[in-house]
């Protein structure tokens, strides 16, 4: 078991008249190797909860663990959890500032004290698991695409190897392209080493192509923790909390009241097709 969150509560501006209360008696495990997704309207939580895998924000009240070790104990070493468990924030590429791509990319291994040839070697690695074209490498990161720079921010992560990575709405301000071509890789680095990675994301059509388990957050409290499936059969439910599901849940349920015969718990542009050409 990765993560375990046991009855999280957080507070901003506790004990003042701004008081709001963010998170709400959260519990969670994460295991080993999941791809987990998590949506749910502005203003859920969803970045707040994220931000406490890795310490960066502490809970107001309950626990974290992490490989079993509460990471609130005094002696508890953050800067090696912070190696473990990597963050990428929405818009990553606003953090880059380095002479060149190759260089940013150091930045994270090299704070962790490894000597040049492991920093250049991780960094290196780094770059290929996110499909980043080698002559781009010595490149200013600021002239490259949107697509690009993203890569780069994700690389600077990987290249601190974690076992966990947190990604905070990655493909926000992506074309179509980028938005996919960003996905897939992430979904290929999660198959090829077994990492864990939570996906932050408003596009209801990612999360239903590429994770395991979705979290529904709503008013700083868990909706639905469930397969991406189980979780999108409730899409009136969604809709309540000023989400939705994914488009094809809609073209199949409306095909079905129309008295065609199909299986509306298709919720992936491939399953809707299929289902729709058996009809035919």
């Amino acid at each position: 078991m990765a993560i375990l969150l046991d009855h999280v509560n957080y507070i901003y501006n506790e004990d003042t008249p701004m008081a709001a209360h963010v998170l709400k008696d959260i519990c969670l495990e994460i295991p080993d190797g999941q791809f987990v997704g998590v949506i749910g309207h502005t203003g859920s939580g969803k970045s707040t909860l994220m931000q406490h895998f890795n310490g960066l924000l502490r809970a107001t009240s309950g626990h974290i663990y992490y490989n079993g070790e509460d990471i609130y104990k005094d002696d508890y070493d953050m800067k090696k959890l912070r190696s473990k468990v990597g963050l990428v924030f929405q818009y990553p590429e606003h953090q880059l500032f380095e002479i060149d791509v190759f260089s940013d990319v150091c930045f994270g291994p090299r704070n962790l004290g490894l000597d040049k040839r492991e920093t250049e070697l991780r960094a290196y690695d780094a770059l290929r698991r996110v499909g980043l074209e080698d002559e781009l490498f010595y490149q200013s990161p600021f002239d490259l695409s949107g697509g690009q720079k993203r890569r780069v921010a994700i690389a600077g992560v990987l290249a601190m190897k974690p076992d966990v990575l947190i990604l905070d709405e990655p493909t926000a301000g992506l074309d179509p392209k980028g938005r996919d071509e960003i996905l897939q890789q992430v979904k290929k680095l999660q198959t090829e080493t077994g990492m864990t990675i939570l996906l932050v994301s408003h596009s209801m059509e990612d999360v239903a192509e590429y994770v395991d388990r979705i979290l529904v957050m709503n008013r700083g409290s868990v909706l639905f923790d469930d397969t991406p499936r189980n979780v999108f059969a409730h899409y009136r439910e969604l809709e309540e909390v000023g989400l939705a599901a994914p488009q094809v849940t809609y073209i199949l349920n409306e095909l079905r009241n129309n008295g065609l015969d199909v299986d509306t718990s298709a919720i992936t542009t491939k399953e809707a097709a299929d289902e729709i050409m058996k009809l035919f």
